[in-house]
């Protein structure tokens, strides 16, 4: 009996495998907490608002009175719009709603045109200022 036991067990023991295999494919087949779909989706969109930032940023800049601010304060618009692409998504969603906010308040009248070309320089130096430190704690 025990010899036949000794010859049994690693058949036993692949059976148990084969199970535990088994077992292991099926919770796999169960739908995740997350569908790749939803995952897709948020993705998508994480890409959309950080372009509609980046075109917040950019458009300040653009703009006659942002173009006057960047020749005063001798930024180069190339550099700026450069570092804008590099900004983290939470340094550049900041940075876009100041933009959208100066924007808003310059339309509106609530803001000077040299309060605007001091804003424009203030955030093209945050921008500056941000992306080489970036590079700076990268190197």
């Amino acid at each position: 009996m025990n010899s036949r036991l000794k010859k049994c067990a690693p058949l036993l023991a692949i059976a148990t495998m084969l199970f535990a295999v088994g077992i292991s494919a099926r919770a796999q087949d169960k739908a995740h907490v997350v569908s790749l779909a939803d995952l897709n989706k948020d993705s998508a969109q994480a890409a959309q608002t950080r372009h509609a930032d980046e075109d917040a940023v950019r458009t300040l800049f653009s703009s006659e009175p942002g173009q006057k601010a960047m020749k005063s304060a001798h930024l180069d618009y190339e550099k700026v719009d450069k570092a804008v692409s590099q900004l983290s998504d939470e340094d550049l969603a900041k940075l876009a709603g100041r933009s959208r906010q100066a924007q808003a308040d310059f339309a509106a009248g609530r803001i000077s045109n040299g309060a605007i070309v001091a804003i424009i320089v203030l955030i093209a130096a945050t921008i500056i200022l941000v992306t080489v430190f970036v590079q700076l704690n990268h190197s």
